[in-house]
């Protein structure tokens, strides 16, 4: 009887039942599915816990990744708990139309940060040539869509915006212009949440990756971005504020 009211506890979360969905075609790991349930990566790991103890995900560690995967046949006997997922549980064989399309798991970093600032002046941070240099510390050009900034230790850093939500998402996709920086390798996508709070605003990006070394650098070079950002926050509405250029350094 234990077993059955853990099992019914861990179902009687929405973010869990969701978090049970995303796992239902496959392995996932933890950072992704905090992006899909959009919750932080502290609370994702709590609601897997309590799925954990019910017996209904397992996990595995793959080096620095921990990833999940539902136990099917834990969750056989509870379909009719789930009627309200819309048949999901169906099994792929069984829903011929999937052969028509094709569908990957990618990876996550999710980086935050706290800003004193509200929440349409942040969005400004990421899309106003002007603001973004104040704070960046270095020149940021934006024109059709596009942007870029050469960091002070000479890499370009260069992109595009995919999708624009006033105040409240920036959609782009970046790399660096520079044969020398070996990551990320290639165009990657990222998705910066902003969020209204009671002290000004909650910025949060996920950060796609593809490998754990992209993991690892993106890790880093987020919390620098959004430590700069969060540094500069306060000072973001002063009229007038001149751009406070960083000094060269070497690569890092």
């Amino acid at each position: 009887m234990d077993e059955i009211q853990r099992v019914l506890q861990a179902l009687g979360s929405p973010v869990r039942r969701e978090i049970l969905w995303l796992l239902g075609d496959g392995e996932r790991a933890a950072g992704e599915l905090a992006a899909g349930v959009h919750v932080s990566a502290p609370t994702v790991s709590e609601h897997l816990k309590v799925l954990r103890d019910a017996g209904l995900v397992t996990v595995r560690v793959d080096g620095t990744f921990r990833r999940y995967r539902a136990r099917r046949e834990a969750l056989a006997g509870l379909r009719r708990l789930l009627a309200d997922s819309g048949g999901r549980w169906e099994p792929a064989a069984d829903v011929p139309e999937r052969e028509r399309a094709s569908a990957r798991t990618a990876t996550v970093v999710i980086a935050s940060a706290e800003l004193a600032c509200p929440r349409e002046l942040a969005f400004t941070a990421f899309t106003d040539p002007e603001v973004y240099s104040s704070w960046l510390g270095v020149p940021v050009s934006i024109s059709d869509g596009h942007f870029s900034a050469t960091m002070e230790w000479g890499t370009e850093v260069r992109g595009r915006y995919e999708h624009v939500v006033a105040p409240s998402l920036v959609v782009m996709a970046w790399d660096f212009a520079d044969e020398q920086v070996p990551v990320p390798g290639g165009e990657l996508r990222a998705y910066a949440h902003l969020t209204g709070t009671a002290g000004g605003c909650l910025v949060e990006v996920d950060q796609l990756v593809e490998t754990p070394e992209q993991a690892r650098f993106m890790q880093n070079a987020w919390r620098m971005v959004l430590g700069r950002l969060a540094e500069a926050a306060p000072d973001l509405a002063v009229p007038g504020r001149p751009a406070q250029a960083r000094s060269w350094r070497p690569k890092r």
